[in-house]
C-alpha cells in the first residue's frame, strides 16, 4: 500500500510542475501578445493576475503534498 501512495503523490507533483510550466507559458505569451497587439494596461495586470492565481494555486497544492509526505512518515 505505501507504494501506491507514493506513486499517487508523486503523480499530483508532476501534475503540479506541468501546471507552473504551463501557467508560465501563459504568462509569457500573455504578455507578448498584449504588447503587440498593443492592449491596455488594464488587460495586461488582468492576465498578470490570472498568472498570479495559478503560481498561488500550485504553492498551495506544493504544501498540500509537502504536507501528506509529513503525516506519511509518522
Amino acid at each position: 500500500m505505501a507504494g501506491i501512495e507514493d506513486k499517487t503523490i508523486a503523480k499530483a507533483g508532476q501534475r503540479i510542475a506541468l501546471f507552473v510550466a504551463g501557467v508560465g507559458v501563459f504568462w509569457i505569451l500573455a504578455t507578448l501578445v498584449g504588447e503587440a497587439l498593443g492592449l491596455s494596461q488594464r488587460v495586461r495586470v488582468l492576465f498578470d493576475l490570472f498568472a498570479l492565481a495559478g503560481f498561488g494555486w500550485a504553492l498551495w497544492m506544493t504544501i498540500d503534498i509537502w504536507r501528506k509526505r509529513q503525516t506519511k512518515g509518522r
